[in-house]
């Protein structure tokens, strides 16, 4: 009897909430996944580059203002359409003590613009041709043409150590990164926790916490009591149902913004039932956006009838969207010979909003078509999604940001037939894509892309659903404010009363 009473004493008292931390010596953040990489070139997911990105310097940044602004390069020159000259900082060191050069700079390049190393971010740099030392501080790029994208396209190249990473191959690289970044990578153990310190004397000044920890708690309920118990000290939010229960909490902030980020729904043109045009078509006409944003997302988000916002460049005014029509969807599935009770794969991982997932579900099974839910992790999701086409889902729940406030960095990953993310093969959408990527005139770069936007729609190779939002829930001292690119960066926190 004595020993039940004890352990319902240690039960309790393990349930009680614990006292906030009175600093920010050992700083908490609970994130909905686990980190799918640790390797800044190779994925590219918020789990993944909420630990790495504070690891790692970028060749330019930016700024949360959405400026572009000088980081590992100290400044650039443009000398004509195609070649831009950097000026690389010559104070900063790696994290093992060594120096970053231009050497490092241009590995880095080669490294993620190399398609034998398979990095899902090579779409974004494959215009470079060639990156070459030019100077004893000076590196220079050259695209294959004129390319304006490509300085927001650096904001996300980490500088990576030339000498550690052909020392110790990819895959150890990749458990125990060395970047030139604030932080340092101390203890990592997958799936559980990575742990992070300071680095003294770091080049842009005094970090704001000395310990940080990153923690994968998949459920929201226990991300949400650990901070309310001063277990952590910010977590990802990902129900607005819970981000209003939080706003009567005087101990608790909100913290969101509208995103580039925009929810869809990925059709496989290439495999399975949805290769029928008429299928993808019936899949579009059943899913109710604005009941979605009305009744789920309760005003944090809003319908989009394109795969980016209108922050993006390229972003089309008056494009029309797809009609909530459920009755011709089930006529254009009998005209496609797709009967009552028809199974199609449909992929999604836990760190997508569950509600969103189990309504388009509803709204599938009211046409006639029965979704089998394909639930994996973050990790085997992104590869799943870069893999074949038959292994890709007939239809898959997705959130893409190109974190490039351009129309580039969305269409040419997500619907060219030579991106590994693309299940869709159009000639004419390709020549339009690669038209408007390879000048630098504006109108004319908006004209390929409206033609660009009225293919994907008359085809309906995708599905946009909803511009989505990043919220975040800390405790009342952390200051901060979440921008439209998703950065997390520590340095941009504060700690205070």
């Amino acid at each position: 009897m004595r020993i039940r009473s004890k352990l319902a004493a240690l039960l309790l008292l393990a349930a009680m909430p614990q006292p906030a931390r009175a600093s920010a010596e050992l700083f908490v953040v609970d994130t909905a996944g686990a980190p799918a990489s640790l390797d800044p070139q190779v994925q590219w997911d918020p789990d993944s580059y909420f630990v790495y990105r504070n690891i790692f310097d970028n060749l330019v940044a930016r700024a949360p203002s959405g400026k572009i602004v000088p980081q590992v390069a100290a400044s650039w020159t443009y000398q004509s359409d195609t070649q831009v000259t950097f000026k690389i900082r010559d104070d900063i060191t790696f994290q093992d003590g060594s120096k970053l050069t231009p050497e490092d700079v241009v590995f880095s390049i080669k490294r993620i613009t190399d398609p034998a190393f398979k990095s899902p971010q090579l779409s974004q740099y494959d215009s470079i041709t060639e990156a070459e030392i030019t100077g004893p501080s000076e590196v220079r790029l050259t695209t294959k043409k004129a390319y304006p994208v490509l300085l927001a396209q650096l904001t996300k190249l980490s500088i990576i150590p030339k000498s550690i990473v052909l020392k110790i191959g990819n895959e150890a690289f990749n458990n125990a990164p060395v970047g030139s970044g604030p932080y340092r990578l101390t203890a990592f153990t997958r799936g559980v926790k990575a742990e992070l310190a300071a680095v003294p004397n770091y080049w842009r000044g005094e970090q704001p916490f000395a310990r940080v920890e990153f923690r994968p708690v998949p459920d929201e309920s226990t991300r949400l009591a650990n901070l309310r118990s001063g277990r952590s000290d910010i977590t990802r939010i990902l129900l607005t149902d819970d981000a209003d229960a939080l706003k009567g909490d005087k101990q608790i902030r909100v913290l969101w913004t509208p995103v580039e980020r925009v929810a869809m729904l990925a059709l496989n043109a290439l495999s399975g039932p949805t290769k029928d045009r008429r299928v993808r078509e019936a899949i579009a006409m059943a899913i109710d956006r604005d009941l979605i944003v009305e009744a789920l997302l309760k005003g944090y988000g809003k319908p989009v009838d394109e795969m980016m916002p209108e922050s993006n460049f390229g972003y089309i005014p008056g494009l029309p969207g797809y009609k909530f029509n459920p009755e011709r969807a089930r006529s254009l599935l009998k005209e496609a010979n797709i009967f009552p009770g028809t199974k199609i794969s449909y992929l999604t991982a836990p760190s997508f909003d569950q509600r969103v997932v189990q309504a388009i579900h509803q709204m599938l099974a009211d046409i006639g078509l029965d979704p089998q839910i394909s639930m994996v992790d973050i990790g085997t999701y992104l590869r799943l999604r870069q893999g074949r086409p038959e292994e890709a889902g007939d239809v898959s729940f997705f959130r893409w940001s190109c974190g490039c406030q351009d129309a580039d960095g969305v269409l040419f990953p997500l619907y060219h037939s030579t991106s590994q993310w693309s299940k869709y093969n159009n000639p004419a959408l390709d020549d339009e894509i690669e038209s408007a990527r390879n000048t630098l005139a504006e109108t004319t770069r908006l004209d390929h892309y409206r033609k660009a936007l009225t293919i994907i729609h008359d085809d309906v190779a995708g599905i946009p659903l909803y511009q989505d939002v990043m919220m975040f829930a800390a405790r009342k001292e952390v200051k901060w404010q979440p921008t439209p690119n998703e950065a997390f960066f520590l340095m941009e926190m504060r700690w205070g009363p």
